[in-house]
């Protein structure tokens, strides 16, 4: 007798691995721009002189580290046909969390020869890391470029930036040069550094502009043809993906999720293609799912009070004052078996944090002098989801 998973068989997918963000696509399309300054920036290095440093920036999804990857791995192919380069070797890292130390830790990791211990997490300092560092680098020679993606995250930056541009001029590198590719969300990051790193960097600066709906369609198509099975989609589908993308962040990652999620919906369907409906639906489901996750970052008191407002929003008594929000967080406290808060003071901090986090729309309401100013909330989700994640705790 067969299992559950017996009869499992996918009917619209013919590479669900093309739409994943792992995926690294052979062309990088509706890039072209950022091609040519990546190509410009990079060229010194296949006639053996010091790379120069790159900074990309850009909102996430759109496509600086998927171009980042293609470039490199075309520079690498091309430095084996080209006398004058030297030997290439490139070192990512992503900076998420990390301390300078932790980062040059991890590099130095990366250029230990097989069977060397790796470098300690305790004991030693930032300097004695670089140290080593610049030793392993020296022992293999060539030139490195050193990929630091999510830099922006990264405590201490100062420290790295200034170091490693400047190695080979204060003599600690002699067989081997370095640069850097710095890739940030963040377009501010230049400035938080400080004025001797922005000196020393001397970098390119390529700047990712987010994808309009045509240029998300071309990619969504190219995508499509590869991952679903031939007629499994409509047009309307890939121009709705498109449309809400390019509305909301303008990100290639989130046009493509749109269009698995629809793709999942219309095969648990039993349909034939992938249709605009079939894409609201999965939009709809994604959105839960990223409300679900945001409600359940919160702490006790804060989905208590949320959830006071979501039965006051189903019992359809907002807007409403803080004050009655207490009564009500109060009894569903109580229902939870949790001690509840006592003073109005922190139920309206709670209240104030979930509007700003999108959950609550807040309204100043003002009655003058017979009852002053006042704010108002109201549920800005709907109230199943709410019941559906605190129903799970």
């Amino acid at each position: 007798m067969g299992g559950p998973f017996a009869d499992v068989e996918e009917t619209l997918f013919a590479d669900k691995d093309v739409l994943s963000e792992e995926y690294q696509p052979d062309t990088i399309l509706e890039r072209d721009d950022e091609i040519e300054e990546f190509r410009n920036a990079l060229s010194d290095i296949l006639f053996g002189r010091n790379p120069k440093n790159v900074f990309l920036y850009g909102k996430a999804g759109v496509g600086k580290t998927a171009v980042t990857q293609y470039m490199l791995e075309a520079l690498l192919d091309e430095v084996e046909s080209r006398p004058e380069a030297d030997d290439l070797h490139v070192h990512s890292h992503n900076c998420n969390g990390d301390s300078a130390f932790a980062a040059v830790r991890a590099l130095v990791n990366q250029l230990l020869p097989p069977g060397a211990e790796e470098f300690p997490k305790r004991g030693l300092g930032l300097a004695d890391a670089f140290d080593e560092l610049y030793e392993q680098m020296d022992r293999t020679g060539g030139t490195h470029l050193v990929v630091l993606d999510e830099i922006d995250h990264l405590d201490d930056a100062n420290d790295v930036l200034y170091e490693l541009p400047r190695a080979r001029a204060n003599g600690h590198l002699q067989h081997a040069r370095v640069g850097v590719i710095g890739i940030s969300n963040n377009y501010g990051f230049r400035q938080r550094l400080s004025a001797k790193v922005k000196d020393s960097l001397m970098e390119e600066e390529i700047s990712f502009s987010t994808y309009d709906a045509v240029e998300l369609r071309t990619i969504l198509q190219d995508r499509a043809a590869m991952a679903l099975v031939d007629d499994g989609y409509d047009e309307g589908a890939i121009a709705k993906c498109a449309a809400h993308a390019a509305k909301d962040s303008g990100s290639a990652r989130q046009a493509l999720d749109l269009l698995r999620a629809g793709a999942e919906v219309a095969e648990e369907r039993g349909a034939e293609r992938v249709t605009e409906h079939h894409v609201e639906q999965g939009r709809e489901r994604a959105q839960r799912g990223r409300l679900r996750d945001k409600i359940e970052e919160q702490t006790l008191h804060g989905q208590l009070v949320l959830e006071a407002v979501a039965h006051l929003e189903d019992a359809d008594e907002t807007p409403v004052r803080s004050k009655h929000v207490m009564s009500t967080y109060q009894s569903v406290a109580a229902d939870r078996g949790e001690d509840p808060l006592t003073t109005l003071k922190s139920i309206q901090n709670h209240l104030s944090d979930l509007s700003m986090l999108g959950f609550l729309t807040r309204r100043e309401k003002n009655n003058g002098r017979a009852g002053g100013a006042y704010f108002e909330y109201e549920l800005d989700l709907d109230p199943d989801v709410v019941f559906q994640v605190r129903s799970e705790r």
